[in-house]
């Protein structure tokens, strides 16, 4: 692996630029990609710069380190966390053990001791990552796999096979703790095979590498929720049970951070469909077919991240479920592919009449068959049909032109591709209007200071993470950012039109603290709002 990625947080600039300058990150085995001045741009800028190790001060304005640091634990576990302190206090120190820091110093600390700590600390990264890569030990969890018993139950399960009466009793017998939940989810987790032939922690040992993951997602899973992991035909599956203590959009986040961290740690790059919840095990199947669609949108949404079904297709419409293959390639051509893979498809499903030895009836409902089920998907998702046949006239002759052997391909390969334009179309429209409504809530709620991405999510009925992704390709902003500026605004337009207090102005626009508004409001331009009212009073 190359340079381990460190951030700096402290309030005061010149004591970070000093440790910056002093150290020879290279050598250490270190790069600096980023510094905060108080734990909350710390977080701000964490998600982006993706640190393995962040050093911070623990006595800071608006967020102290200890905070910043059950934050860090909370979301990223495997990261390692320096707090610098110039209070020998005990209190401090206990807690810090608390949050697993790596090291708690005492301040001064000079350059020497520094970089012994930071030694320990690469030694520490080289080793926990060595053990996820060791061949050995791989080779040995992958010989001792799960018993074959308890994968092929779980298998049924989610395949709607297994004997609704033995579900309960089977989960029982195999150990399997997800019973007597408010409610399930799945998740289908599929490793990447571009990312399998150039990653180089595995090289001669590619069966290794699912091995690999799934011990990743059973670490930052064990804490949070109770689940059930096992290898389906479409990838690792998890079917999680969400409890009192845990939600689902806590989980999908869960979910996208384990895609992160594998790219991260790992090499390797996964990406995981979450499909829709269901409230009894028996239905199950349902929430597992809806993760395995959500995984055939990754070309277009992108791979290495979670993406939940609710994300990419509307929320309440229902599922066409397929089990012959071919019909599976036809909708997912449809749905997801280019001109040139629907053409490839229909090609394919076409020059099955030609080697078939039976009569001209039998190609006449395979025709049929073809047409029906785009019919239906074009029922399902709405789409008018005379515009999608291209077509005015009586369904019979639409019917009698499709159904000519010779032309079939010729005439229905069109159709296919007006259909995946509309599908195309209809996401884009999802998606600006969803952003538009994200928008109009932060205008209409900015005031709240509990307004968080979580709480929009909730209303928009979409995951953060997806959600953070589209808002940031529509608006150019990220969320945080976006919500600043309105609150800014707003605070502009009072200081200017009223004569309320600085503390009245901050709890107007959503900040609890006055001082934590003042820092922001400066941050954006360059004045406090007292000195900014001051300056508009005299008419500069």
């Amino acid at each position: 692996m190359g340079l381990y990625r460190i951030m700096l947080v402290d309030d005061e600039e010149e004591v970070r630029k000093a440790i910056i300058r002093n150290m020879d990150w290279d050598r250490m085995g270190f790069t600096v990609v980023g510094d905060a001045e108080n734990g909350e741009d710390a977080l701000e800028k964490l998600e982006q710069l993706e640190p393995d190790v962040v050093m911070t001060d623990i006595r800071m304005p608006y967020m102290d380190g200890l905070t910043l640091a059950a934050r860090i634990r909370e979301k990223y576990p495997s990261m390692k966390i320096l707090i610098f302190s110039g209070y020998d206090d005990f209190e401090y120190a206990k807690e810090a053990i608390k949050l697993k820091v790596t090291e708690y110093i005492l301040k001064p600390v000079n350059g020497q001791e520094l970089e012994k700590i930071l030694n320990k600390v690469r030694v520490s990264l080289e080793e926990e990552i060595e053990q996820r890569r060791n061949i050995s030990i791989l080779r040995e969890s992958y010989l001792g796999s799960l018993p074959i018993l308890r994968e092929l139950f779980l298998n049924n399960l989610v395949r709607r096979t297994t004997d609704v009466a033995k579900v309960a009793p089977k989960l029982r017998e195999y150990g399997i703790d997800i019973l007597d939940a408010r409610k399930w989810l799945v998740a289908v987790i599929h490793v990447e095979q571009a990312e399998r032939a150039e990653t180089q922690a595995f090289s001669g040992h590619q069966e290794l590498i699912p091995i690999s993951v799934r011990r990743l997602v059973e670490d930052h899973l064990n804490v949070y929720c109770r689940f059930a992991i096992f290898n389906s035909m479409e990838g690792i599956t998890v079917i999680a049970a969400i409890d009192e203590g845990n939600t689902q959009a806590g989980l999908i986040n869960r979910i996208h951070d384990i895609c992160k961290e594998s790219m991260r740690v790992l090499e390797v790059a996964i990406t995981a469909g979450v499909g829709h919840n269901c409230s009894a095990l028996q239905e199950i199947s349902y929430s597992y077919q809806s993760a395995v669609d959500a995984l055939g949108y990754r070309a277009i949404v992108g791979s290495g991240k979670a993406i939940y079904i609710n994300d990419v297709e509307p929320v309440d419409r229902g599922k066409l479920l397929l089990d012959a293959k071919g019909e599976e390639e036809l909708v997912a051509s449809i749905k997801f592919g280019t001109s040139e893979v629907i053409g490839q498809v229909f090609q394919n499903l076409a020059a099955c009449m030609d080697g078939a030895k039976v009569h001209a009836r039998q190609h006449q409902v395979y025709m049929l068959s073809i047409l029906n089920c785009m019919i239906r998907l074009m029922q399902q998702y709405g789409l008018d049909m005379w515009d999608m046949f291209g077509l005015e006239g009586r369904y019979e002759e639409i019917l009698e032109g499709l159904c000519r052997r010779e032309e079939f391909a010729e005439r229905i390969i069109p159709i296919a591709c007006r259909m995946n334009e509309a599908f195309s179309r209809e996401r884009d429209n999802t998606t600006r209007k969803a952003m538009q409504e994200a928008k109009e809530y932060i205008r209409e709620h900015y005031d709240n200071p509990e307004l968080s991405v979580e709480m929009l999510c909730r209303h928009l009925h979409m995951s953060p993470a997806y959600f953070s992704t589209v808002f940031k390709k529509e608006t150019g902003q990220t969320y945080v950012n976006y919500l600043t500026e309105v609150r800014l605004k707003k605070a502009v337009e009072l200081l200017n039109e009223t004569d309320d207090k600085t503390y009245m102005i901050a709890r107007k626009v959503g900040y609890q603290e006055q001082n934590y508004f003042s820092y922001v409001f400066k941050k954006k331009y360059g004045v406090s709002p007292t000195k900014y009212r001051g300056a508009q009073g005299n008419g500069q």
